[in-house]
Formats: structure tokens, C-alpha cells, sequence
């Protein structure tokens, strides 16, 4: 299977065993015995690893307090030790990945720390490792849409690395903060990352059917890290032997997955049977299927679907929600988001246009605190670009903009954040005449 990328194992068990203590930070550790680092490293590349993931996963502003160490000394570090072990294991073509985890703090709403923290932390990782000479970056083992988003455009807008990001699912479906794999492929897909996929969590086995869905809603290259299966509850220790783990992991290069590897649990050994296993498949692997129908970027539902937006949160003719807006009331605000879901909606509108407000400073928390409350896709309405981006910024998830109606400077301006924020656009198909009656002339 010649397209199969193949990428590392595990790193912390690695580390352990090379004298990694409890509690002691690895990045730190790998700062202080390099050569240990690029000994792990080299070890993947001989059993097949065509990309390794940098030893960075926890270095962030957040975790590195009281350390002594700068985000930029520890990431820069540690990518370069990455790098020399590529460039130095005599096999070309190895890329390292800038490998980076969750903040370890929960982004509002669900936590404190705010979505402009959350992206400034990331804006320090990946400008780091850009410089360092990553030659990609990878979020992994997240699962928070919200963290994501403030990653993902974190390094969007700060370096030109290709961006892959696996989050991690229980065997419900959904992340531990409860993102569906709809939301996540729709949402990644449309924030225009370049491969997404999962990691860590669960084994092979119990992933299948989370990788399946996957694919089912997006066209993006998949990536597929698992444990080495289920770890025994009393003693932590993972089930699968290395032969079983590459039995396992053919499956899914079958199905259409091309970037594997391993995750927590998972060695040398484990990389080692797995590149041999889907090599020795190769004659099994059938194409992929496009899907058909629907494309995924903003996607919000299938076409012939009915859906019902929620009007309420309009200041238009409402002077109580006038009000609250020019007092900055977002109780009020959230009642009505509340009451309109428990009526049925499917989307709600979000319009801050009232005369004495100011729309691009309200609009951020109007968004903010409506996702406190209700978990429906948003559509933004407003005929001002800046507006819209400022409301854009912090959605955290998916999401519709309501302002294309015929004026080619404002389409001018909308498309370029529809296409780079991953939102959907509700287009008013009117022109300089007005309304068309007939639907040909609409299109």
C-alpha cells in the first residue's frame, strides 16, 4: 500500500522507561537527555515511520508556569532533536510533525479560559515550532471543537504548516466533552484542515465504527493513532500484542484510511507489524468511495431537509431585547436562546442591530453566551464584514452567515471569511431588481 503513511507509537512509555520519573514533565525531560529523545525516534523510523511526532505534547504557556522554560526554548528544543533523528537516520523523505495536546484547561464556556487565551497559547506553539523546522503540526488527542478551532486558526494565521488534528472518542461516538463525529468532521473539514482523524482512547477494534462515520462526512485524508487496545483495569497494562495490533490496523487501510500509527501502549514493535501487515495487504485495498450528494464544508443538514431557524434573537421591532443589548443584559439574551430551542429550532439567529449599539464589540458575547446554553448551529446576520468575522472568531462550531444579497462588495468581502472560518452561507438570491419570481431566475 504505497499512499500508506505510516507514523509512530507511543512516546510516554518510552520515556518511562528510559527514566522518565512520575510527575516529571517529558518535554523537559527530553530537554535535559536529547539523545535519549532522538534514540526513541530513530527507533520508530527503523520500524517504519515516515512521520514522528515531536516530544511537545504538553508545551504550552499553561503548563510550562514555574519551569524556568520558555515555550519557544522547550518546543524549539525538542523539534530540533525530531529533526537531527530524521535527518540522520538515513532514510529520506521523514517529516516531523509539531505535536501538540490540550491546553489542560477548559475554554469557556465550559471552563474559564477564554477563546483569545486559548489561541494566543497555540499562536505560541506553532510560531515556535514553524521556526524550529517542523514540517507539519498536528493537534491531537483534543476534545473540545472550541480548543480546536482556536488551534487551528491559531496556525492558519501564523505559519504555513500543513495542519492535521485527531481528537479522541469514547465508544458512544462522541468526545468526553460530547462533539459528535458529524460536528467534528464538518467543522474540521470546513476549517480547511489537511487530514483529520483519532487517536488514543480506545483500540482498533472499538474504533471501526467511529472511523466509518467519519469518512461518511468528509473526503479528507483520515489518520487512525490508537491505543494497543483496552488496558486491564487492574493493573493498566494494554491487551494487544504487537501482531495483533497490525492484524487490526489493516482493516482500516482496507476502508480508505491513510495515515496510521499507534498511540498510547504502542512501541517499535507495534509500528514495526503494523508497517508490515498493511504491506503485506496491498493487493486488498479496494478505492475509496467519494460521497455523494452533499458537500461537507458548512455543512448543517442534508438537502430536502426542512429546517427551522430561530428568529427571536432580532432587535428588529423588539425593544425588551433592544434593551438588554444597549445594557448588555445576556440573561435575557440566553432566555431567549432557551425558549427557542424547547420550541423546536434547529438554528438561531443572532442579530445585534439595534440603533446605539456597538455591533462588532456585543456581537462576541452575544455568541458566547448563547453557546453556554444551547447547542445549535448559529447563523450570524449582519451587513457590516466586520461584524461578522468578530461573531465568527468565537463560534465553536457550525455555523451560517446571513448577509450575501446582492451587493458584490459585501459578497467581495463574505466569501474570504466564509472560506477561511468554514461557515455556510445563506445566500438571499435578489439582485439590483429585487426578489425573482421563479426559481430559474433566482439561480
Amino acid at each position: 500500500m504505497k499512499d500508506i503513511i505510516i507514523l509512530d507509537g507511543g512516546m510516554g512509555t518510552q520515556l518511562q522507561a528510559r527514566g522518565l520519573a512520575p510527575g516529571e514533565r517529558p518535554e523537559l525531560f527530553g530537554m535535559e537527555h536529547p539523545d535519549v529523545i532522538e534514540e526513541i525516534h530513530r527507533n520508530y523510523i527503523k520500524a517504519g515511520s515516515r512521520v514522528i511526532y515531536s516530544n511537545t505534547f504538553g508545551a504550552n504557556g499553561h503548563k510550562l508556569v514555574g519551569t524556568g522554560k520558555s515555550v519557544a526554548e522547550v518546543i524549539g528544543e525538542n523539534v530540533r532533536t525530531a529533526r537531527r533523528a530524521a535527518e540522520n537516520s538515513g532514510t529520506p523523505g521523514v517529516r516531523v510533525a509539531l505535536d501538540i495536546g490540550p491546553i489542560g484547561e477548559l475554554v469557556e464556556p465550559l471552563g474559564t479560559l477564554s477563546f483569545e487565551d486559548a489561541y494566543e497559547l497555540f499562536r505560541e506553539m506553532v510560531t515556535a515550532g514553524a521556526e524550529a523546522g517542523a514540517d507539519l503540526v498536528i493537534f491531537e488527542t483534543l476534545t473540545d471543537l472550541y480548543e480546536v478551532k482556536a488551534a487551528v486558526l491559531a496556525a492558519k494565521e501564523h505559519t504555513k504548516l500543513p495542519i492535521w488534528v485527531t481528537m479522541t472518542f469514547e465508544q458512544n461516538g462522541r468526545t468526553f466533552l460530547g462533539a459528535a463525529v458529524p460536528s467534528v468532521a464538518v467543522t474540521l473539514d470546513a476549517l480547511g484542515v489537511a487530514a483529520l482523524g483519532v487517536n488514543c482512547s480506545l483500540g482498533p477494534v472499538e474504533l471501526l465504527p467511529i472511523v466509518d462515520e467519519l469518512m461518511e462526512w468528509t473526503d479528507l485524508p483520515i489518520i487512525v493513532k490508537p491505543n494497543a487496545g483496552l488496558p486491564d483495569p487492574r493493573t493498566g497494562a494494554y491487551e494487544m500484542t504487537a501482531e495483533d495490533f497490525g492484524r487490526e490496523m489493516v482493516e482500516f487501510a482496507r476502508r480508505g484510511a491513510v495515515i496510521l500509527g499507534g498511540c498510547c501502549g504502542t512501541t517499535p514493535d507495534f509500528i514495526r507489524a503494523l508497517t508490515a501487515a498493511v504491506s503485506n495487504g496491498a493487493a486488498e485495498r479496494p478505492v475509496r468511495k467519494k460521497r455523494k450528494g452533499v458537500a461537507s464544508p458548512g455543512r448543517v443538514a442534508e438537502y430536502g431537509k426542512l429546517n427551522v431557524i430561530g428568529e427571536r434573537i432580532n432587535p428588529t421591532g423588539k425593544k425588551r431585547l433592544q434593551q438588554a443589548l444597549l445594557e448588555e443584559d445576556m440573561g435575557y439574551i440566553k432566555k431567549l436562546a432557551i425558549s427557542q430551542q424547547e420550541a423546536g429550532a434547529q438554528v438561531l439567529d443572532i442579530n445585534v442591530g439595534a440603533q446605539g449599539v456597538d455591533e462588532e464589540k456585543i456581537i462576541p458575547y452575544v455568541v458566547k453566551a448563547v453557546q453556554s446554553v444551547v447547542d445549535l448551529p448559529l447563523q450570524i446576520d449582519s451587513a457590516n464584514p466586520k461584524v461578522i468575522e468578530a461573531a465568527l472568531r468565537v463560534t465553536n462550531g457550525r455555523v451560517i452567515i446571513n448577509s450575501v444579497s446582492g451587493e458584490r462588495e459585501r459578497m467581495d468581502a463574505i466569501f474570504p471569511l466564509a472560506k477561511h472560518y468554514g461557515a455556510a452561507v445563506l445566500a438571499l438570491a435578489m439582485d439590483e431588481r429585487g426578489l425573482p419570481e421563479t426559481a430559474a431566475q433566482r439561480v
